[in-house]
């Protein structure tokens, strides 16, 4: 019995061996990430009693002539432990509603990441005026659960956050992707983020491909135009800009800031 024991045990271990040998780790390459928000769920949490006179016929309007959710596509190049998120220029033509220009709708940030340094700069486009965000990664106290799910062919396991006091963020990360990034200014996992919801917000960005390549740390070039600012400027710039905007205001302020 004991023969045999030691006889399963050796195979187990073997073949556990062959296994971490075989099993291949993406460090470089290029993920494409897919926004999407939820139009109708972001328009309503807008309108209330003192505004909705107007909102209210603008929204049924709206919704004729457009879809609930608003996809928006964008890449997170990857290499030499940083990462470029970067915005897909839309192809199709511009909408004519005012909602369509609400913050959470476009895509208005280009993120460089130094996961070495924890260093970032954010190109970020706030109305019609640039700022360079220049500043140390966001902080973030992740609870990572037992959840699993398999997104763009890899296995990622769930972890909640709750970030700027109030924005709960669960996010799906793959330990074969073994780079402490993610979209937009999200980090800090012990592997990539592929999958990301803003529950409370009406926006997720999941990846639909991931390409694994070698990329030039050349090509990972930080966005460069911008009102140079750290996020506590940023902040109070957006602070006095929006002050008597009231809950209206309050909205815009932190999705400027994610």
């Amino acid at each position: 019995m004991k023969k045999h024991l030691l006889t399963l045990f050796t195979c187990m271990f073997a073949s556990s061996l062959l296994f971490a040998q075989n099993t291949h780790f993406t460090t470089s390459g290029t993920i494409e990430f897919e926004k999407k928000v939820n139009m109708y769920g972001v328009i309503k949490k807008v309108i209330n009693k003192d505004n909705e006179s107007w909102y209210a016929p603008a929204f049924e309007s709206y919704k004729k002539n457009n879809p609930q959710f608003k996809i928006l596509k964008s890449t997170l190049t990857f290499g030499g432990n940083k990462t470029l998120y970067s915005p897909v220029v839309e192809d199709a033509p511009p909408s004519n509603s005012w909602f369509s220009d609400m913050p959470l709708a476009q895509q208005i940030n280009t993120v460089y990441t130094d996961l070495n340094t924890n260093y970032s700069i954010t190109g970020k486009k706030v109305f019609d005026e640039g700022f360079l965000m220049k500043d140390s990664t966001r902080k973030i106290t992740w609870k990572i659960t037992d959840e699993t799910r398999e997104i763009a062919g890899y296995m990622c396991r769930r972890a909640n956050a709750v970030v700027m006091d109030s924005i709960y963020v669960v996010a799906f990360y793959s330990e074969e992707i073994p780079v402490s990034g993610g979209p937009e200014s999200f980090t800090g996992l012990p592997g990539m983020i592929l999958g990301l919801a803003l529950p409370h917000e009406n926006v997720t960005w999941f990846a639909t491909k991931v390409t694994d390549l070698p990329v030039a740390e050349a090509s990972l070039k930080a966005p460069a135009k911008g009102k140079v600012v750290t996020y506590e400027g940023l902040k109070t710039t957006l602070g006095k800009a929006m002050e008597g905007w009231g809950e209206y205001g309050k909205k815009f302020f932190k999705i400027y800031l994610l």
